[in-house]
This record gives C-alpha cells, structure tokens and sequence, in this order.
C-alpha cells in the first residue's frame, strides 16, 4: 500500500553503560532479564518495528495463539529437517510458534525476529526498511493460510477474522434489490473529514449513496436508468473486528503525501448492530471490546510504531505508571482537599484566603517568598492586582494581622498562631497519623483500575504499564492511532489460562524454553562474575621509602608489583584475609590504603577501615593500586594521606659554576631551549635543572628549608605567559622572565599558589645578581640565554615578489646573536657574510621574518634589539631589498579599488602619528594618482573591502592601525557615519510606461522612469507582485546613512546616472519596494521615517516604481491588487490597485465593504479569494469564526493580517459578483495549466529526473537529501499443496 513510507525516527537498543569499574571482557554478555512488567519485548532489526507491533498483538489475542499451539509437528514438520529435499516443513508458523513461546516463557528482556524474518526471505537489508502495519497485516495473513494448507489450522484465520459485508442497490421506480457481498479481515475506515469511529461506520453503513440526475443506475428489471439507493451492511461478524485507520492520504492540489493528525476518537466497547443487517440476535453478538491500538508516531515519510496492548489473560504484572506513584497520589490527595474548600473562600476576603493557603500546608507554613505565587495558584490573580490597592503590601498586611499571623525560622516562613481554627477546619477530612492516607493512596489508584484491565504499551525492547484512559492520548497528533483490534465481549478466557503463561504451550515448547532459561542464567552468574572482578595492583611498604614528600620506590629498578583478581562483591576484610594468606611472612597489623601513582611518586588516599563494606561499597574500582601498609608509617617515616598532602613535582633551577656546564649540555642539548637558559659565553656560568617533589600542603617556606637554601635566598616562579612566549615563533629573545616571590607568600602552600607539576622553581642567592646571567627589575628576575642558543640564521631572497626561486639564488648564513644585539648589526654582519657590499648604490635590504605558511611578515624596525623587537634567537629571518621602518612608523600594504590578490600589493612606510589623509595622500603619490574622490577602508575577517576609515582628521596610531596591516584606496566621497549599501531596481510597469506622465504641468510629456539602451547597468530580474510577473531592471547603487529619512533615499536615488533624466513634480510620485528573493515584500512607508526605524540593512534590495498619483502609505494601509471575474468564464478583467485601510478594522467584513464601496456593489454579493500564486490556487476568504479560547473566555479579532491569510502589499485578491456570476471557483485556466506544471514535475522527481525550470536552481542550491526508494512488500511461502 505505501510500502517503504517509514524510516525510523528513533531505534531501540541496550546502551552499553560503561561504569568505571566494570571490567570488559572479551565474553558476549547474555540478555538482560525480564523488567517489572515480567512481559518481554521485541528487537528491532532496525526498521521492524511495524512487524514487533503486530506480533505484540497477535501474541496477546489468546485464541490466535492457542490455534497456532494447537498445530503440532506431525501437521508442521521439524524444523531441524527444513534443508532435507524430501521434508515438507512449514517453516513460517514453526517459527512463529518459537517466538510466541520464547515470548511467553524466556526470562529475557526482549527476544529477536530474525529467524522468523528469515523464514520470510527476508535479507539483511529487509530489516532496515519499514513498511505499513496494515499491509503487513493482510500480507502475513495470507501467508500463514497459503502455509496451512490442507492442515487442521489451515481456517484458522478465516474463522478469527473473516466476515463479509453486503452491498445493497434498491430500485426506486419497481423496489428491485441488488445484492453484492464482499469478504474482509479488516475494515478501513475514512479518517479525513470524521470526528470518530462512529460517525465513519455510519458514513459506510447507514448513509445512502442517491444515483439520481445525471447519474442513473440502470436496473436489470426496469431495463432502463432509473433513480436508485445503495447501501452496504455487516452480513457476518468475525469474533475480532480489525479496524485499520486511513491517517495517510494524498493532497493532489499539492502533490505531496500528508498524515492526517486532527481528534478522532474511537470507544473502548461499540455496538454494531446499527451497522448490521437486521437480525434476531441478541445485542451481545454485536458488542465488542477493545484490546490493542497500533500507534504511529512520525510524518509520512517517516515514524515509528507501538502498540497499547490489554493483558487479557493478566500474563504480565500491573503496577500503576510511574507518574501516578506516591508523590503524585499525596499532590491529588492535597487537591481533592483543595477542592473541597474552594467553595467556602470568600476570594473578596483576603484574611480567609491566606488563612486557608497556611493551614492546608504540611507544614503548618508557609515561605514568605513563595506566599504571593501560592495565592496566585489559589485564586488566579496576583496580591499586587486584587487587593494591593485596597490592603497595601501583603507583607504590611500580615503584620496588621499580627493576632492570626506569625513569623518563624528566622522571620523567613509565616505561620498561624497556636489556638486559631481555620475558616473551612470543620470540612478538613480526617488525617491518618504518620502520613497513613498518602500511603494508601497508590492502593486506591490501583484497586480503581478495574480487573482485567491491565494495558501495556509494547515498544520494541520495552514494555511499560499505562492506564486505560492514556489511550485517550493516541486520538489526534504526530502519535496517533493507526490499527484498532476489538474482540467480542462473548469471549470468555477460562480461569486456568489466569496468570498461566504455559498454558496450552506445546510440551516441547515448554522444555526448549525453560533448557533456555538454564542456559541464560548459567551465563548471567558467569558474565556477573567475570564482570565484578576487578584487578587490583598492591604496593607493599617493605619496597618503598618516602623521599620528597611521595612514596619512592626502593632501588633505581622497583621490584613487580603483585597483582590480584578478586569479586568486588566481597567485603574488605575478605581483602585483607586474602592479602595476608599471599603474605606469608607478614606481621603486625595490615592496613589498606588506596594509592595513586603521580609524577611526584605514589601517595595515599583512604584507608580501608571498615571491614564488613564490599570493595563495590568502597570505591574500588578495576586497576585500583592498594597499598599495604601498617598504617603509621613507612621505613619509621611518617606518611602523609588524603587529597590535601597531594605531592607536587617541580623542576629547582640553580646557577652553577661553568666546568659542570658542558657534561650537562651533553646529556640534555635540548635543556638549554626548554628552560629558556643555559649557558654563559667562555663557560663562566649556567643553570641546572633538578626534579624535587613536595607535599602539596607544605608552605614555600618550608620549601626553602627542604631545599637547604640560606633566609636571604630568593624563590621565583617562571611567568605563565612567558612560558607560552616560547612555544610561538618570533617572540623570547632568548631570554625568561622569573616573578620573585613575595615574603607574604611564604606561610602559602603550593596548593594555594596554584603551583602544578612541572613548574619550575628558580633558587637565587644575592650574589647571583653579580653575573651578567641575571637581571633584577623590580619583582622580575630576567635570565639571559646563553651563547650556545645565540645565533640566528639569516637567508637572502633577492625578489620579494616572485613565490618560486632557484636554491642557489637563496643564500643562507648563521650569524652570532644574543637577546641584547640591535637588529641593525645582525643585518651588517650578514650583508658582509653574504658579500652583498657591491649591491648598487642605494640599494637598501631589511630584514623580515616568515610565518609557518611561509608568508613574509612586516620588516622589522633595525633600531630595536633582539629582544625587543619580539625575536626568538635560533630563528630564521629573511633578508630582503627594502627598507626597514624606523620605531615610529608603520609598515603597510594597500590596493586600489579592490581586495588584494596574491603579488598586487604595493607597500609603504608611514609614521604612526600620520592621519588617514596624509596616509592616503601618500598612497595616491606612489600609484601616481590624484584628485580629491577616494577613501581608505580596511579589510574584514576574510580579506574582503570592508569598513571605511571614517575620521580622516585621527591618526593610524589612534584608529589602532597595526604594523603589516592592509588598507584598500577606494574611489568615491567618504560615506556618513552608519551608511547602508543598497542595490536599487526599477519597476518596469506596463501601465505606467505606455500611460505617459501628461498629468502635471511640470512633468515631462512621455518621459518615464526607463533606461537608455546602452546602459551599462542594464541587468534585468522577474519578479512576483501579487501573482503577476513584474520586470525589474538594475539602475545601481547607493550608499546612504542608516539615520536618513525614506524621502533623503528617494531623492539620492534620482541621482543616480540612469535615472538623471527622469523628472517627478514631487517625492511622493515614487513608491519604493523592499525585495525579498525574487519577490516585492513590503512597501517603505513613512516620508520622515529613517531607513534604521524601516529595519532596512546594508545589502539589501530595494526596487523602485513610478506613480500616476501621489501616495503617502500609513503603516496599517495595505496595497491589494484586485481584479473582479468575468461572469461565466474562467478569466478575470484587468488587475487594478487599491488601498484597504486596516488600522481599525482588519477583518473580512472590512475588506468586503472595501471592495463592494470601490465596485459600487452590496457586500453581501462579493465573493473574495486571495490567490497563492506558488501554487496556483486561490484560498476562499469567509467571515469565519475563530475558537474561542477556554481560559481567557474571550473571543479573539477576526484579521486577514494574521493566519491563515497574512495579507500584505502586492497580494492578488479576485472577486466574484454572486449577483451576475454562478461560477464561485477562481481558478483561471493560467492555474491549471501551473498545477499540470506541478503534477509534471512531481511525476519527474518521482522518477527521480530533474524538472527542467529547476535544474539550474537545483544545482545552485545544492541536491536535497533524497528518500529511499519504496520497496514493496512481501513475504515468501513454499508449496504445500
């Protein structure tokens, strides 16, 4: 029927949870058991959830399941001999009879499809395709009779779902009665335009189809056409009546499918005996109850089945839904006392009120902030609006009334004094002590449901309780109701098949599942223990010494730590028994620590105490590291625990003498890098690096005294900024910064300095100062770096300009530096090294350095040194023809007229004191241009012409213009502050231009607002207006402030040179457009309104349209096209404008009475529809009347402004004059012709072409995400006859 609609919204599935002290195992994990509901679902293959939904069902419609039971292997077949040729095995219902088994007796959560979709022949990718359930439904029916042939089962169907329905037509002229009968499973019944259940089976089985007029039937007995009724009836009711819903359909005006979602209910019990042919039965052969609903949640093209099931045989355990558990029962308790006295509140008295909202409490009282909010909920309006005018604040009120209220706790809760009854104490109902009526509230709720009606919704893998009036839920919406299932209320179950999942289950059945049930439980205890072992690592004190505040492991190679498995489930003195048995020779008391290895070393944590917890109980976890100790100390050292004494492993940095350098450089070249010191030129002096752990809660102080260090000794932490300096390229100098810690910060633990492992720590003494290494400036110690890292590697590159060099034009030399050295004589020294003295006369260089794409930066300024100038020694830098900016002046690159491409800048030097005037002065020189009509703007985020620089008067320093940035020379007058860039477009009306403009002295005669043939800017766009094809053409662009009034842009917009010709006698001639796509949205209204108050943004299009009168448009004034029909044809007479005013009345009357004033006509005549030229379809607008809302009990304005019709500028509105003209359909023949455009082009994406009038727009816009192609549905049966 719809085949592969569906594609699954959501999938069900077991997330694998990872805890962490869950050990994964290379085993599978079995199924989890059943839940609380004792009822197991099914998987869903990834799109089968359409199938569990119907098997849910057919499962708990008990005389469907015992009928298939009944059927035995001598009729079936085995199906271990399913692959013998000779065996003639009925492999659908065999399997069918496993799952139905493996869903009634496996302790599992849920149980899979697989090998009964196999025996479908069904493949992998069936699974992942979804389908309808109702096609579904007849599909599997008809396999299993075709798979029962000539079986005892082989009518089963036939006799739980068949029956037939007749199909009367009565002669009118001589009585005739023809009859038809047609045979059904199910019935499918009209959901579009029906309200219920009912009221379809009456449209079906009571309503008479009349053949009268032009449409006769012809009777066999009058032998001529002749006025006739027809009719259909029930004739034979199955015992389960299948009801399928029709929620999906096909809207041909829009050629799209669509589901219908509005109310449409459907009883728990019906009577169908209206439906029937008339009988002496009694009414109980036509009752029927309900058992399941099919839900579908989802679109059309996509969703999701479930099913809301009734345990008819109570298989499962009922326990009420989890929202109507305790605290719920306790809320409606409090409501029903709530209602109760209601009634008695005087709500003009706000003393009773307030006494009723504080005795009613639990609590007796009442928070003071949250008094106001319950009075709102008590009587539904705030203190402030009912009685603050009259009592004053409630809080002043309360105090008046000091002799009712109280405050207590601190004044934040008010209370009613002792002794005072409540105004409505005598209808309190009784309060069982210690909350005895809240507790046997869920007991009420649950005694209320009545017997035999416990409901379950199965969905896939989980099954949850519901209530019977959720169902109620499933009648309108996205989750709606799609397949019904009645049974007849004269089925009765016996009183042995009660809570009897086994019953009438083949004996073999029995004992496959419960061999399963074995199976599963012995595999549940294995992967429960496999999965509650956890390894441990034990760390034993006999191996360890503690040495800078963490446990260091005894000799350079530590001994292997044992290890041991063991069942988290135990308890810690398990543990320890287990322990003490591998350590034999162990003595004295054992205690266990949970430890932690850190960079510092190992340190403890919590001591294991309690020796009855389990280690689950504990914390511990797999890999846990668990020290075993005496619990006081280790090797007579006393040891630290807990998170606070956390250590920390830091690098000390000390100044040493220069002999011990070189052995140090050896081992560690890189150390001298890193740190950022090493050592001094000639070997003087260097520093060493020594990694020491501390206890975190020891203070600096103690600290100093560990390391030895003398009072007067300085402690510097290394700058965190300075730290990421070195990690960039062109920043350092070769030098770090050190901060030197306060005295204050001595009695302050490393904890609270924030200190972290791998900080480092520098120790200096007074006379260190003395070195040349080592410079004091305030509370900054800086370390220069040493001469093995001084040097920098200078490469010449003679054309800056080209990308691509030969290598042997690149030159390269290394040349001695240091952090201190101007950048001049690092430029001096090379050009001598490269040999470039003999360069031509004023041939100057510079040097530049290079980014990590290999881009040349801004030359650097020579008169700064090394350091300064932000340069990391042991870089490269590029020598390059040039000059270099002095420290006062910036280096910049700038264009003309557009965004720069790669080799078309051009560069310039200028002071940073220089303004944007002489800057530009200066770039207009070098290009050798000149006059007065340019600006400069800069660059945005992704190196487009952006911003101006509007302050020409301010200086780049001040405009925060930095070194290598690009600036673009535009032509043109500097815009105003906040200026908007507006494309502009003429309105080419017909009317206008061959009207001429003869109507005003001082308009030119056949002058109109059109364009030369030879304009440049001659670009033409179609566009809609009101359902009409409007040719716009481009007249350019104009740049005009955001403060300026619409009358400031109409007037600038008569500037421009392909309207300088046109001549208008005032402003109001002109009508500006705003467009939005290939559409005019709105017009600009308002004279002196600023294009900012017209929320008009730079970019935007605006189109311009000449007038024959002048207009001033107020804001709620609409422009309507109108165009009245032409009496009996399918055309209208010419489209003309008209203005509706809106501001007072925006209803359909109002816009009747519009009309009828302009046309001359009574109002009650017109017929108006708004055309909806997308789809070529006109929307008939009535006086309709809107719902009126329940809270507010106020009827909402009728307005054609908002849904369903939102009128605007430009819509197209047809009339017809019921007066003259029949025909009250507007469609034209341009609209079928446009929906036969539409059909085509649907049969096309169908089809999967491409419409030929989008193809280009397709490709622009990018392919859409197409669907899956329907696959239809079938299920594979062999031959049995």
């Amino acid at each position: 029927m719809f085949g592969n609609l569906f594609e699954e919204e959501e999938e069900e599935g077991f997330s694998s949870l990872s805890s962490k002290g869950r050990v994964v195992k290379g085993v599978d994990e079995p199924p989890p058991p059943r839940g609380k509901s004792n009822l197991c679902g099914i998987k869903n293959q990834g799109g089968t959830c359409y199938l569990n939904s119907l098997l849910q069902t057919l499962l708990f419609t008990p005389e469907f399941r015992e009928a298939l039971f009944s059927l035995g292997q001598e009729e079936l077949g085995r199906l271990e001999d399913k692959d013998k040729p000779e065996a003639k095995v009925r492999v659908i219902p065999l399997e069918l009879q496993r799952l139905f088994a493996r869903l009634l007796l496996v302790d599992q959560q849920s149980a899979s499809t697989a090998d009964l979709t196999d025996s479908f022949g069904w493949n992998s990718s069936e699974g992942t395709n979804q389908h309808d359930v109702q096609e579904l439904n007849r599909i599997l029916f008809s396999a299993l009779e075709h798979s029962l042939v000539d079986t005892s089962g082989s009518a089963f169907i036939h006799r739980l779902y068949h029956g037939t329905i007749v199909n009367s037509i009565v002669c009118k002229e001589c009585g005739n009665v023809s009859q038809r009968q047609e045979d059904f499973l199910d019935l499918t019944v009209c959901v579009c335009g029906v309200l219920s259940l009912e009221e379809a089976l009456w449209n079906m089985f009571v309503e008479e189809e009349l053949f009268e007029g032009n449409n006769l039937y012809r009777c066999a007995q009058c032998d001529r056409l002749v006025t006739a009724a027809k009719s259909a009836k029930l004739r034979k009711l199955p015992p389960f009546m299948t009801v399928s819903l029709l929620r999906f359909s096909f809207d041909f005006a829009k050629f799209e499918r669509y589901k219908e979602t509005g109310r449409y209910t459907f009883p728990l019990s019906i009577n169908l005996r209206p439906f029937c042919e008339p009988t002496d039965a009694e009414d109980s052969d036509y009752s029927y109850e309900l058992f399941s609903v099919i839900i579908h949640k989802g679109g059309c093209y996509g969703g999701h089945y479930h099913a809301y099931i009734r345990d008819i045989d109570e298989l499962g355990q009922w326990e009420p839904p989890e929202e109507d558990c305790k605290p719920k029962a306790q809320k409606k308790a409090k409501e029903n006392v709530q209602e109760v006295h209601e009634p008695k509140l005087q709500e003009d008295d706000p003393l009773s009120i307030l006494m009723a909202i504080i005795s009613q409490e639990s609590s007796k009282s009442v928070l003071l902030d949250q008094l106001g909010q319950k009075l709102m909920d008590k009587i539904g309006s705030s203190w402030s609006k009912k009685f603050r005018k009259q009592y004053g604040p409630i809080g002043k009120f309360l105090q008046s009334h000091s002799d009712v209220f109280m405050l207590v706790s601190n004044g934040t809760r008010v209370a009613l004094k002792a002794n005072l009854p409540s105004p409505d104490q005598h209808n309190e109902p009784p309060t069982a002590p210690d909350g005895g009526a809240s507790e046997h509230q869920p007991e009420a709720d649950q005694k209320h449901e009545p017997e035999g009606s416990h409901w379950f919704d199965l969905n896939d893998s989980t099954v949850t309780s519901i209530r019977e009036s959720d169902i109620e839920k499933q009648f309108q919406g996205k989750e709606s109701a799609y397949m019904l299932f009645y049974r007849k209320t004269q089925l009765h179950r016996p009183a042995e098949a009660r809570n009897n999942p086994q019953y009438k289950v083949p004996t073999h059945l029995v004992q496959r599942a419960q061999e399963e049930n074995v199976k599963l439980q012995e595999m549940r205890e294995k992967c429960e223990a496999t999965n509650n072992t956890v390894e441990l690592c034990l760390h034993l004190a006999s191996s360890y010494r503690l040495e800078n505040g963490a446990l260091q492991p005894v000799g350079k190679e530590p001994s292997e730590n044992p290890a041991l498995s063991f069942d988290r489930r135990k308890t810690v003195g398990d543990l320890r028994l287990a322990i003490y048995q591998m350590q034999e020779l162990w003595e004295g008391d054992m205690a266990l620590t949970v430890a932690k290895s850190l960079p510092a070393g190992l340190h403890l944590y919590n001591t294991l105490t309690d020796d009855n917890i389990s280690l689950n109980s504990a914390g511990i976890y797999n890999n846990t590291d668990l020290f075993v100790w005496n619990g006081r100390d280790v090797c007579g050292a006393t040891v630290l625990t807990g998170a606070e004494w956390e250590p920390v492993l830091l690098t000390v940095v000390r100044p040493f003498l220069g002999e011990d350098a070189e052995p140090a450089a050896a081992e560690d070249p890189d150390a001298c890098e890193e740190s950022g010191a090493a050592f001094q030129n000639g070997g003087e002096s260097g520093l060493k690096k020594e990694a020491r752990g501390f206890a975190g809660g020891s203070t600096l102080g103690e600290v100093k005294e560990a390391l030895g260090e003398p009072k007067e000794s300085l402690l510097c932490q290394e700058h965190r900024a300075g730290r990421r300096r070195e990690e960039g390229a062109g920043e350092g100098g070769g030098a770090s910064g050190w901060r030197v810690f306060p005295p204050d910060d001595m009695q302050r633990t490393l904890k609270e300095l924030s200190l972290r492992d791998g900080d480092a720590l520098l120790v200096l003494e007074p006379q260190s100062f003395d070195s040349s290494m080592f410079t004091l400036n305030g509370d900054v110690v800086t370390v220069t770096t040493p001469s093995d890292c001084r040097w920098l590697q200078v490469e010449f590159r003679p054309h800056v300009k080209e990308e691509e060099e030969e290598e042997e034009e690149r030159k390269k030399v290394k040349v001695p530096a240091t952090g201190n050295m101007l950048l001049s004589e690092v430029k001096q020294r090379a050009v001598e090294e490269l040999q470039l003295q003999e360069q031509p006369a004023g041939a100057g260089f510079c040097l530049r350095q290079i980014d990590c794409t290999g881009k040349l930066l801004p030359p650097v300024c020579e008169e700064l040194s090394v350091r300064d100038a932000g340069v990391r020694l042991m870089t490269t830098l590029t020598l390059c023809p040039g000059s270099s900016p002095r420290a006062s002046q910036l280096f910049l690159h700038f264009t003309v007229g557009m965004a720069p491409s790669a080799g078309l800048e051009m560069d310039i030097i200028v002071e940073k004191t220089c303004t944007v005037r002489e800057c530009l002065k200066a770039m207009l020189e070098a290009v050798g241009l000149d006059g007065s009509c340019w600006h400069l703007r800069k660059l945005d985020w992704c190196e487009e012409v952006g911003e101006p620089l509007m302050d020409e008067d301010a200086s780049l320093a001040e405009l925060r213009i930095s070194n290598g940035e690009t600036l673009v020379v535009t032509e043109g007058h500097l815009p105003p502050k906040g200026f908007l860039t507006l494309t502009v477009w003429l309105h080419q009306d017909p009317k206008t231009i061959t009207a001429g403009f003869n109507h005003t002295d001082n308009g030119p005669t056949g002058e109109q607002m059109s364009l030369s043939a030879d304009d440049p800017h001659d670009q033409s766009l179609l566009v809609l207006c009101g359902g009409n094809a409007a040719e716009l053409r481009s007249v350019g662009q104009v740049e005009i402030s955001d403060e300026a009034t619409l009358e400031d842009l109409k007037t600038q917009v008569l500037t421009l040179p392909a309207l300088q010709d046109v001549c208008l006698p005032t402003i109001g001639f002109m009508r500006v457009w705003q467009l939005e796509g290939s559409r005019l949205a709105r017009i600009l209204r308002g004279q002196q309104a600023t294009l900012r108050k017209l929320k008009l943004t730079s970019g935007a299009d605006v189109c311009v349209q000449q007038l024959l009168k002048e207009e001033d448009l107020r804001p709620k004034e609409v422009l309507l096209n109108i165009k009245m029909g032409v009496p009996g044809e399918k055309s209208y007479y010419p489209a003309e404008e008209i203005v509706w005013d809106a501001s007072h009345d925006s209803s359909p009357r109002s816009l009747r009475s519009c009309l009828a004033a302009h046309y001359g006509l009574s109002p009650d005549s017109l017929l108006l529809a708004k055309h909806q030229p997308d789809k070529y379809t006109w929307e008939e607008i009535s006086n309709w009347t809107q719902q009126v809302s329940k809270k507010k009990k106020k009827k909402k304005a009728e307005s054609l402004l908002g849904a369903p019709f939102h009128l605007k500028d430009g819509d197209m509105i047809g009339i017809k004059n019921l007066l003259v003209d029949n025909n009250r359909d507007f469609i034209t023949q341009e609209d079928v012709q446009g929906q036969q455009r539409l059909r085509e082009q649907v049969e096309q994406r169908r089809k999967g072409e491409q419409p030929a009038e989008h193809a280009a727009s397709q490709k622009k816009a990018g392919q859409t995400k197409s669907r899956k192609p329907e696959v239809a549905l079938s299920i594979n049966v062999g031959v049995f006859r």
